[in-house]
């Protein structure tokens, strides 16, 4: 049954939010968040992958890039949201953001999240391989420079999960992908089935980043390689990063098809390896949930998969789950 499932059932994914979770399905984005009263409200939003409404962003590789610029602007977005849910109590005399001006803030928190990345896990690591005198042999320049990217990544994501608001995310995190596994293998979304469920997945964002850590070390390698034997070595690591950054895309895009192989073919012995190291850093971006965020996933889900039905719509999206709890 669980091998029928996961074949013909539609791959879903999916966020840890602000108290709560999102969830995505080929044809709708959803988000679920508990509210200090106990209560859950959701939303549901029509939403089809920007790679499936053309042709040429569908191409292997491209759809990588797409969707990790889609997913960044899906994930704020809903960031936003359950940030807005959050603090809906103390904004209720204030009036709400426009819409432009709501496009407009979401615009720049991109920017600056996506710059203070690059700052970070790019630069900083080029400038250190600099310091230490290794720019003209460009494979002990990446391994320099990759070593410390991924030092920092791991010592950022320890840092973050100390924090207790962190941690809660990372709880939901965690219920995310047992609902997801509960569905793919055919399990169902019974509530027993997903507390049985790994928390650790080979298709999370977690081990998506570790895998373009480490393609940008050898990609680059080869790339600058060519680059330094043409042109001669880089003035400064400013330089070298503006050179590269076009070619982020096509790191993404190839991660992406790694992933989506390594999920596709997790229980062979090869990929089992080679995702290992993924699955092993998610124990820093998962905790266990409880059964109060396995709920509030179950909802994100459910409204994924099926929509406003008729049940959630005649609870106007909001129910008690103390029944439940």
């Amino acid at each position: 049954m669980g091998k029928t499932a996961e074949k013909s059932a539609p791959r879903v994914g999916g966020q840890a939010i602000i108290e709560g979770v999102m969830m995505r399905s080929p044809q709708r984005l959803s988000a679920a968040v508990r509210l200090s009263s106990g209560e859950i409200t959701s939303q549901t939003w029509e939403s089809i992958a920007w790679h499936r409404r053309h042709k040429l962003l569908g191409l292997p590789i491209v759809r990588g890039a797409v969707s990790l610029l889609e997913a960044l602007v899906l994930g704020i977005r809903t960031l936003n949201w359950s940030a807005e849910i959050a603090l809906e109590e103390d904004r209720k005399d204030k009036p709400s953001l426009s819409q432009k001006r709501e496009s407009l803030s979401l615009t720049l928190t991109m920017i600056v999240a996506v710059l203070l990345a690059i700052g970070l896990f790019m630069l900083v690591p080029y400038e250190l391989a600099s310091l230490l005198k290794t720019d003209r042999n460009q494979p002990l320049f990446h391994l320099v420079a990759g070593s410390a990217r991924i030092a920092l990544f791991l010592a950022y994501l320890w840092m973050i999960s100390r924090l207790k608001e962190i941690r809660r995310v990372f709880e939901y995190h965690g219920a995310e992908h047992q609902s997801i596994f509960s569905y793919e293998r055919g399990e169902g979304l019974d509530p027993e089935r997903v507390r049985l469920q790994s928390r650790f997945h080979p298709r999370c964002g977690t081990s998506f980043l570790l895998i373009v850590a480490l393609l940008v070390m050898v990609l680059f390698v080869i790339f600058d390689v060519a680059v330094v034997a043409r042109w001669g070595a880089y003035p400064n690591a400013l330089v070298r990063l503006a050179v590269h950054l076009p070619f982020l895309p096509l790191v993404a895009g190839i991660s992406y098809e790694f992933l989506r192989l390594s999920d596709r073919f997790s229980d062979t012995g090869l990929f089992r390896l080679l995702i290992g190291p993924g699955l092993a850093l998610q124990r820093l971006t998962t905790r266990p949930p409880d059964d109060s965020q396995r709920e509030v996933a179950l909802q994100a889900l459910k409204l994924a998969l099926h929509g406003q039905t008729a049940e959630v719509a005649a609870s106007e999206q909001t129910y008690s789950a103390a029944a439940n709890l």
